[in-house]
């Protein structure tokens, strides 16, 4: 590979770092960039229609910040801008949020989009990287700090301009990642001198990984550094903006958060320009996890799956974190059998606290049920297959006859494919329940050496014989209305078989089991 073509990036020595020591306590204030960096990044951008479910879905969610977009980008912004405005669509207590690059003209036409809505937040940006300033803008620093200074001075003036409507300033260095630290600083303190904020303004400063550049502690270093140096930090609501270019865009916002950031901007689930921004559905579920109010209504992740998937024309992936079609499944045996088990303690135990292996939250509490923690292939194992047979079918295996039937399943799904919970049933059916018959006319079996004898003249109407093992009763779990089951273990020398009744009645079920396993077990002797 030509690794001479890349440069590593200057590590930012932070030796005092203090974030690597503290721990989450609150979630930060959320900002859904959806419907401008999620929307700019479709094939398909998203029409009126689409974007006003989009709008409702972040409402609904509990977003209080929400960004509409680019109004003097494109007409689509503009009109959908001042449609959420004239329908009267803004709820109380939350702010709409609206960019401009730094120009004059760009701005002024950006905060008469917003005229008419009661608060807005008014974020102006300039790129300032290395790059950026030589090789696009041919500029040098102190070129790029009067472009962002001037465009600031626009920022303020107009900032009281709508009356009834509250403008929040925001200043960003866009490719802060790829930006000098000082150099950023000198900057954000220049516009910070300029605009010389009160703590209850909270003008917001947003530090962007416009395109992700290094390792997430770097990224912490410098957010910390930044936090400690930024002028009238008290009156900062200092934002991230993170983009997935390395994968660890999670990480990067999570360890940023502790450096000392309030405030995360993202998509709700990743989507944005490459190779996307920060999941917020994943960086809130990170902290209800651990027992953190998210502050986000995720009681239905599945509907804000389809709505976002319908407005974005993109799938999600089925492994996605938290909401993705598999993130609450298992497939192999060991873990299947973990959770099945997890599960029967938690109940046993009565315990309010979450603690299931392989489950790191409720699937309930997200909107799921729990059919599908547990699905079936070729791989799985006892446990698995006998969970499902317990929830869905209500049969509950002993352990020997667990085994047996694992191997009737693996050998079924050999050929490949998920087994489901409708063909986990007729395999037991076919190998177990057959014949079922009418009842016929056999002595009481209310005990194991009742069930012997019965047994014994069975295989001998067979030409062989057989001792019972075990003899398991299942009774109707509402009452004496339901069906009975029993379960018969037998042997005949090294071979044992299991055999399983259903009945209206205990001992309906009994002769029906010793059927099946006299049945079965003579079947094996005689192969």
């Amino acid at each position: 590979m030509p690794v001479h073509k890349y440069r590593r990036y200057r590590p930012f020595t932070l030796p005092d770092r203090t974030w690597p020591d503290r721990v989450p306590e609150e979630a930060p204030l959320w900002c859904s960039v959806d419907l401008r960096d999620g929307n700019q990044a479709l094939l398909d951008p998203m029409d009126l229609d689409r974007k006003r479910t989009m709008y409702e879905l972040l409402v609904k969610l509990g977003f209080k910040e929400i960004e509409l977009g680019f109004p003097m980008s494109s007409r689509s912004d503009l009109e959908f801008t001042r449609d959420i405005i004239e329908r009267d669509a803004i709820p109380d207590d939350v702010t709409i949020q609206v960019m401009s690059p730094i120009r004059d003209g760009m701005i002024e036409d950006t905060v008469k989009a917003i005229e008419g809505a009661p608060r807005a937040i008014v974020q102006i940006f300039n790129p300032t990287s290395v790059t950026q300033r030589h090789a696009v803008f041919g500029m040098s620093r102190a070129e790029v700090k009067a472009l962002a200074l001037r465009g600031a001075e626009t920022a303020l003036k107009l900032r009281d301009s709508l009356p009834g409507t509250e403008i929040y300033l925001q200043y960003g260095t866009e490719s802060f990642t790829q930006t000098e630290p000082e150099f950023a600083l000198e900057v954000h303190n220049a516009v910070l001198e300029l605009w010389r904020p009160r703590p209850e303004e909270q003008v917001r400063v947003v530090l962007p990984a416009s395109v992700e550049a290094y390792p997430p502690h770097e990224f912490a270093d410098r957010i910390e550094w930044m936090h400690r140096n930024l002028a009238y930090r008290d009156a900062i609501t200092l934002t991230l903006h993170t983009h997935n270019d390395r994968g660890s865009a999670v990480a990067a916002t999570e360890l940023a958060v502790l450096a000392g950031a309030d405030r995360v901007e993202g998509t709700l689930f990743g989507n944005g320009e490459r190779a996307g921004n920060v999941c917020l559905i994943t960086l809130a579920m990170n902290l209800l996890s651990q027992g953190i109010d998210p502050h986000l209504d995720l009681s239905d992740l599945d509907e804000a799956l389809r709505i976002t998937e319908h407005c974005n024309r993109m799938p999600v992936s089925p492994r996605h974190p938290w909401v993705g079609d598999f993130v609450y499944t298992s497939f192999a045996g060991s873990h299947q059998d973990a959770i099945s088990k997890g599960l029967k303690a938690l109940e046993r135990a009565g315990s309010t606290v979450w603690d299931v292996p392989y489950l790191p939250v409720d699937p309930r509490d997200v909107g799921r049920d729990y059919q599908a923690l547990i699905r079936i292939n070729s791989q799985s194992g006892k446990g698995g297959i006998a969970h499902l047979m317990c929830t869905e079918h209500g049969f509950d295996l002993p352990r020997r006859l667990q085994i047996e039937f694992a191997a009737v399943v693996q050998a079924q799904a050999e050929s490949g494919g998920e087994v489901t919970a409708g063909q986990l049933l007729d395999w037991f059916t076919q190998e177990y329940l057959t014949p079922a018959g009418p009842p016929q006319a056999l002595p009481a079996i209310d005990s194991q050496e009742a069930a012997g004898r019965v047994l014994s003249d069975l295989m001998a109407d067979r030409g062989a014989s057989g001792t019972v093992r075990e003899l398991r009763v299942q009774a109707p779990s509402g009452g004496d209305s339901g069906p009975w089951v029993v379960y018969v273990e037998a042997g005949s020398g090294t071979v044992v078989r299991w055999g399983v009744g259903v009945g209206a009645t205990e001992q309906e079920g009994a002769e029906r089991a010793l059927r099946s396993t006299a049945e079965r077990l003579s079947r094996a002797v005689s192969a």
